[in-house]
């Protein structure tokens, strides 16, 4: 199993970021996937969620109404849309796949994961 992210970089306070993920290895339209993301000396935390047919989704608190994770089963990818970016969203980000069919924010629910993209918001 494989999964490529893409699409970080270093974008100023309230611009945009799209990520995607590329999966490859596994049945994509079967797995539940999430995004989740790690600063400096910071625990990996979750932050956004999908279930398998794209209809349910899931937020942290903190990225609701900023961020909109979507995927293409089609593609076998995953997106995450990043808008009015803030400083405090610099991290490494990466994308997770979830063989059990069920949307969770639990870290340690997902099987599998990706090598990270690197997000740089400055101030």
């Amino acid at each position: 199993v494989q999964l490529q992210a893409s699409g970080g970089g270093l974008v100023q306070a309230g611009g945009s970021l799209r990520l995607s993920c590329a999966a490859s290895g596994l049945t994509f339209s079967r797995s539940a996937m999430g995004w989740f993301r790690q600063a400096p000396g910071k625990e990996r935390e979750f932050v956004a969620g999908i279930g398998r047919s794209g209809i349910s989704t899931s937020y942290a608190d903190s990225v609701k109404g900023r961020f909109t994770i979507s995927r293409d089963n089609a593609k076998n990818t995953v997106y995450l849309q990043m808008n009015s970016l803030k400083p405090e969203d610099t991290a490494v980000y990466y994308c997770a796949a979830d063989l059990t069919p069920i949307l969770t924010s639990i870290r340690f629910s997902y099987d599998y994961w990706g090598q990270g993209t690197q997000v740089t918001v400055s101030s």
